[in-house]
């Protein structure tokens, strides 16, 4: 619009200016030239009054003409703001594609570093597979020439029963006791066996679980979750039961004690959260409890109900709760201490008459092919020994029931070594007060009484310290 009124305001101008008076060079007006016969004429009214007119019309063309310009002026402050903004947000798009280019990038990365650890794993798994079969393979050859020996055995036992009443010659006497020595070292070659080949399975069970943790990761990992991660990570708290790898060297590994008992041996008197790493574990974190006799590994332990014990099969298999606090280890844990050697698990009782009692059992924990069954012996003790008839049972929670006793996760909770709805379950409920009746007991943290009634607890520890013995559980 404004255009269109320049063009429309030009012709007027160029028309004014022609029909004002000239000047000359000396300043004065000079008009157009007429004839002779006019000249003796005085100007009419009507003539004056149209001279006056065109003034009206200069004037509002000028006003037209200064506020064309000011519209002008103004359109083009806005236009330069309009573009300034443009530049800006160019600006901001630009360093957005960068750092997008960045983040891809380090994603690529991210992917291939998975991929190669796959890959190791997958080879690692192979040469266990080879290790066990060949192991396997040894045994078999191993018991048949165990059962050479014993036949030989049964052979010298008839010889024997026939010579009863005459002497033995000294030459049978030498071959018995070689004999016999022979078969002593064999039944330790196989036990040492059987030891290295549930190691292995283990391991074996473990790598697998790895494997597919990481080939889950890969598969459902997405771009937009992997960009928030990036952007997040200062505000993420690593999990205090996770395995401490890809931080350490060869060498820091070889420094870090195998367990509490080994960090007592080291100096340490300080009770505490501190790094161990069992024989073929990677490492990671424990509470242990130094006193004056040494130091154990805390397992377990409840004091006042802050964490939630009624958790899920992976949970109980990985580790939960606040190591300074209340926690439960984590099954795969404890296997690899217990397997390391023998071991003695520490039962540590509070009732809700603040009356302290424990309990000591030889102890053994099978691995994740034995949903790890627990094995024990009572040692000492002033606790009712209601873990007896728990032997040889292996662990399950809410969501993997024991199939002979499927009510007992029905009226228990939490995760335990349930055998035929037992005398005893330290994960319970925490309601260490007086139930009810008998099945909010049940329910609680408990431990029956040599009275045969079911006590509620107020504080549970369950630790775990080598043995002083070398000979095998039996």
């Amino acid at each position: 619009m404004t255009k269109l009124g320049l063009f429309l305001l030009l012709p007027l101008l160029v028309s004014f200016t022609y029909s004002l008076p000239n000047q000359d060079s000396s300043g004065m007006e000079e008009y157009p030239t007429l004839p002779s016969h006019a000249l003796t004429q005085a100007p009419t009214t009507t003539e004056a009054k149209s001279r006056f007119a065109m003034l009206d019309d200069v004037r509002l063309l000028a006003n037209g003409l200064l506020q064309l310009g000011q519209s002008l002026r103004e359109f083009v402050h806005k236009t330069k703001s309009q573009i300034n903004d443009i530049f800006v947000k160019l600006n901001i798009f630009d360093r957005s594609f960068y750092q997008l280019s960045v983040v891809t990038s380090e994603i690529k990365e991210e992917e291939e570093e998975l991929k190669k650890t796959t890959n190791f794993l997958k080879t690692n798994n192979e040469e266990i597979k080879n290790l066990s079969l060949e192991i396997n393979s040894k045994i078999n050859g191993i018991l048949q020439e165990r059962g050479k020996l014993q036949s030989k055995v049964g052979i010298l036992e008839e010889r024997l029963q026939g010579l009863s009443k005459s002497v033995v010659p000294p030459e049978q006497l030498r071959e018995m006791a070689s004999l016999k020595e022979v078969i002593d070292s064999q039944e330790k070659t196989i036990t040492d066996l059987l030891i290295a080949v549930r190691e292995q399975h283990d391991q074996l069970d473990y790598q697998k679980t790895k494997i597919k943790n990481l080939e889950e990761k890969m598969n459902t990992d997405n771009f937009q979750d992997t960009i928030e991660k990036d952007v997040d990570t200062d505000s993420e708290n690593s999990d205090m039961f996770d395995y401490l790898t890809g931080n350490s060297t060869v060498m820091e590994t070889k420094d870090i004690p195998t367990d509490c008992s080994e960090l007592f041996n080291r100096g340490e008197k300080n009770s505490g959260v501190y790094t161990i790493m069992p024989n073929g574990s990677e490492p990671f974190n424990v509470y242990c409890k130094i006193n004056l006799d040494g130091g154990s590994t805390v397992i377990q332990h409840r004091v006042d109900g802050s964490v939630d014990f009624d958790q899920t099969w992976e949970k109980y298999e990985f580790g939960f709760g606040d190591l300074e606090k209340e926690y439960w280890l984590g099954l795969r844990k404890i296997h690899s201490l217990a397997m390391q050697r023998n071991s003695i698990l520490h039962v540590e009782l509070v009732d809700s008459r603040n009356e302290r009692r424990w309990v000591e059992y030889q102890f053994l924990l099978g691995g994740p092919t034995t949903n790890y069954a627990i094995y024990i012996r009572r040692l000492a003790g002033d606790l009712p020994d209601t873990m007896a008839n728990h032997t040889g049972t292996s662990f399950f929670t809410k969501d993997r029931e024991n199939l002979r006793d499927v009510d007992c996760i029905r009226n228990y909770t939490g995760g335990w070594w349930f055998s035929a709805c037992g005398d005893t379950n330290l994960n319970g409920r925490y309601v260490w007060l007086r139930g009810r009746g008998r099945q909010s007991r049940r329910r609680g943290i408990q431990w029956k009484s040599s009275t045969g009634a079911f006590c509620s607890l107020k504080t549970t520890t369950l630790s775990i310290r080598p043995a002083p013995w070398t000979d095998h559980f039996n």
